[in-house]
């Protein structure tokens, strides 16, 4: 397994799904928000790349994690809109990130794009719309 880069750190997971596909972990920088996961068996598909999936699921999640906190004060928001292009893959052992860029934090809806890393190589593009949810929903 790869070992974890220097400046990111165990996230706890945030619900039952993300205890499943994770551990995940963060790397912030400022504004900058990078989710990484060390690619286990448990994230490959038959052919023995990591499923489009687990790619999807982590590009979500990164960009709506710091979609949740662009504004200042964590925010609870819906993923409305995900799309994701694949550009390549890994195998278990590697390590892959998502670096995100909110576009617009927005105070109804944020606009965030992202590109899932292996290494220095991008392997998928995502972009994603959240709703942002009224405080007592």
């Amino acid at each position: 397994m790869s070992a974890i880069p220097p400046g990111f750190a165990k996230l706890d997971a945030t619900s039952p799904f993300h205890e499943l596909v994770g551990p995940l972990y963060e790397k912030r920088d400022g504004a900058t928000v990078a989710i990484g996961l060390a690619v286990a068996e448990k994230h490959k598909n038959r052919r023995g790349i990591v499923h489009g999936g687990m790619i999807c699921t982590l590009a979500d999640f990164a960009m709506g994690h710091a979609a949740s906190t662009a504004a200042g004060a964590p925010r609870k928001l819906v993923t409305t809109t995900l799309s994701v292009d694949f550009a390549g893959n890994a195998r278990p052992g590697d390590w892959i990130e998502a670096r995100v860029d909110v576009m617009r934090p927005g105070k109804r809806v944020a606009f965030v794009n992202c590109f899932v890393y292996r290494g220095a190589d991008r392997i998928a593009r995502a972009n994603a719309t959240f709703l942002i949810l009224p405080p007592d929903e």
